[in-house]
């Protein structure tokens, strides 16, 4: 058993069609981008314990804790964490975790779904399994991680995000029945991948947010009427088959547009999905020539909007930085999905 592992996963943005791989959609479609740095951990075996659980020192960055615990009475300050290690820590071991990343928590990237996949690919890192650098190694920590957040801990969540950190990539991501998938990954030309780093950005509105809440009050408004929620869901899976044409065309013209469209879908399941910072953002990226906007994930309070930027996106980006609390994040398009990296 190797004495330390350190496994790293993407984050996600750009998802035309998010909503659509959840449960109450039954089948969707996305299209989606990893993006890196996404999150990291870091889990060293100090020694061994003499019972058969472990004892686990915790190391959260994002929230500046620092916590000891026996997983089978695990304290509830970080509930998803402390469900991967009560699953796949090794027993009987005294273990040291660190979990980072430089992607705000609440961004609506995803990052809880990241930090589940690294920390479960970590866990079984240490045990030494051979699967992680096998051929289903992604597609299964991705419905791990899942099976964790909604099984586990009785989570609202999509497919879409542990899609992204576990394959890594460009996806075009199918979800029938929710919440089985298939994964059609998108092989970018180099023209792609240089558009896709010169013109495309994240801005964050500098507060978190609760996606699997913002899920019950769309949920909520939605069961009572299947028919309209069909015909709402139906223009985002539209959408992300639009996203993976253009993106295969390298046009970010029709990219942007999708991006844009699904952008407006989300408003009309609930007009709360895209809050007036938001808007103002898309006010002010239009006017510079944008080609489109997409407020990530679940939408709502706080969380972030990616851009298809103009071909010179840096007067935009200053433009958006002067609005009270925004910011861009320095991520780029990430070909690599959740994988250990050398510990040393």
């Amino acid at each position: 058993m190797p004495n330390a592992v350190v496994a790293r996963a993407p984050v996600r943005g750009f998802d035309a069609g998010g909503w659509t791989d959840t449960w109450f959609s039954g089948h969707g479609a996305v299209c989606h981008l990893a993006l890196a740095p996404g999150a990291e951990v870091l889990a060293r075996v100090l020694g061994h314990t003499d019972g058969a659980s472990a004892d686990v020192t915790m190391r959260v960055a994002a929230y500046g804790d620092h916590y000891r615990f026996d997983p089978d009475r695990a304290p509830g300050r970080h509930p998803l964490l402390e469900a991967v290690i009560r699953r796949w820590a090794p027993r009987g071991s005294c273990l040291e975790i660190h979990v980072s990343s430089p992607v705000p928590a609440g961004s609506s990237l995803g990052t809880s779904a990241a930090v589940t996949v690294s920390l479960l690919t970590a866990m079984r890192g240490l045990a030494d399994d051979p699967a992680i650098s096998g051929p289903t190694w992604a597609a299964e920590v991705a419905r791990l991680a899942h099976e964790v957040e909604t099984n586990d801990l009785g989570r609202q969540s999509g497919v879409q995000d542990q899609v992204a950190a576990a394959f890594g990539g460009a996806n075009l991501v199918e979800v029938s029945p929710y919440p089985e998938f298939q994964v059609e990954h998108l092989s970018l030309p180099p023209k792609t991948v240089e558009l896709l780093n010169n013109r495309c950005f994240t801005v964050y509105l500098g507060a978190m947010h609760d996606s699997s809440s913002v899920h019950s009050t769309v949920i909520a408004g939605l069961e009572a009427d299947r028919h309209r929620a069909e015909d709402l869901l139906a223009p985002l899976r539209e959408a992300a088959l639009r996203a993976a044409q253009a993106l295969a065309a390298a046009d970010l013209g029709a990219y942007g547009d999708a991006m844009s469209s699904c952008t407006r879908s989300q408003a009309q399941l609930h007009p709360s999905l895209v809050n007036p910072l938001a808007h103002e953002i898309i006010a002010r990226a239009e006017r510079f020539g944008a080609a489109g906007c997409k407020v990530n994930g679940a939408g709502g309070p706080g969380g972030t909007v990616s851009i298809v930027g103009p071909e010179d996106p840096e007067p935009l980006k200053a433009a958006l930085r002067e609005l009270a609390g925004v910011s861009t994040l320095d991520l780029t398009p990430c070909p690599n999905g959740a994988h250990l990296a050398d510990a040393s």
